[in-house]
């Protein structure tokens, strides 16, 4: 099995949202010998332009900001169906990074509007409509904890802060400075993940406990690396090219090659998600 020390990207910290020609693919996945099975890959953005930041609602239905007619909005594809809706009644911004709340069917996206302004909305998952969760802060991205919990990074300047953010005492505490974008709730812990600028200019990956607050270095994402997804508890994977890469923090310390979606015409692998099952995984990449 191939080991990879460092992934020779080009690293381009971006707080917009770039809007280039990608897709959104799902596989279903299992262990194998040399590491990861994938099989029977589907397209299911299948669209022009910018599709792209998945979240599974379900272990067969998951979320993407999709490319509605040159306008970002949510859409919602389910698996066994192949049925596409669009979650969100049209705004003047466009819908980015949508996630379900985790124990109501309402949604949560950050809405970038046409002023620049970016804030974290709330959508009722019956009508469409929406309302703004905290005032006045410019989210970039975020992730649930739980329904009252949210971590996310705030934009500052040229940096994102890394900010823990109470929907029950309508607080937003800065925890961090020069943050990553990518954050994730480890599967069935009560941790958080998150990731640090540091002196190299590469990204510090970090666990918080979120009971306790104390926090925890795991390892350097490999150079030019911003998103990776928990596949379980201990394992982390992350794309760069056409090839996934996985990090056992039970294993060897090293980034170890698991997969590749060169036989799927795939490229440019960014953002990730896994099923509440970890049998399924999304993956964002180009045609």
């Amino acid at each position: 099995m191939k080991k990879l020390l460092l992934l020779l990207f080009t690293f381009a910290t971006q707080f917009a949202f770039t809007q280039t020609n990608t897709e959104v693919y799902v596989f279903d996945i299992a262990p194998a010998y040399e590491g990861l099975e994938l099989r029977h890959a589907r397209n299911i953005s299948n669209n022009e332009g910018y599709d792209n930041q998945p979240s599974f609602i379900t272990n067969e239905t998951l979320v993407f900001a999709g490319n509605n007619n040159g306008q970002t909005d949510i859409s919602e594809y389910n698996l066994t169906s192949k049925l596409q809706k669009w979650v969100n009644n049209k705004t003047e911004g466009g819908e980015y990074s949508p996630q379900k709340f985790p124990t109501n069917d309402d949604f949560a996206a950050v809405r970038l509007d046409t002023d620049g302004l970016q804030r974290l909305y709330r959508y009722n998952a019956k009508t469409g409509t929406s309302s703004e969760i905290i005032e006045d802060l410019q989210v970039a991205y975020f992730a649930f904890y739980n329904d009252q919990k949210i971590l996310a990074t705030v934009l500052n300047g040229d940096e994102l802060d890394l900010v823990l953010i109470n929907l029950q005492t309508k607080t937003a505490d800065t925890l961090f400075q020069n943050a990553g974008r990518s954050l994730q709730k480890v599967p069935k812990t009560n941790l958080m993940s998150y990731s640090l600028v540091n002196e190299q200019d590469n990204l510090d990956l970090y666990l918080m406990d979120m009971n306790n607050s104390e926090n925890y270095f795991v390892t350097q994402l490999p150079i030019g690396i911003q998103d990776y997804v928990w596949l379980n508890d201990t394992q982390i994977l992350i794309g760069s090219g056409n090839k996934l890469y996985m990090y056992d923090t039970l294993g060897d310390s090293q980034w170890n090659q698991v997969a590749s979606v060169e036989e799927y015409g795939i490229k440019n692998i960014t953002r990730l998600a896994i099923s509440p099952n970890g049998k399924r995984l999304a993956v964002v990449g180009e045609e």
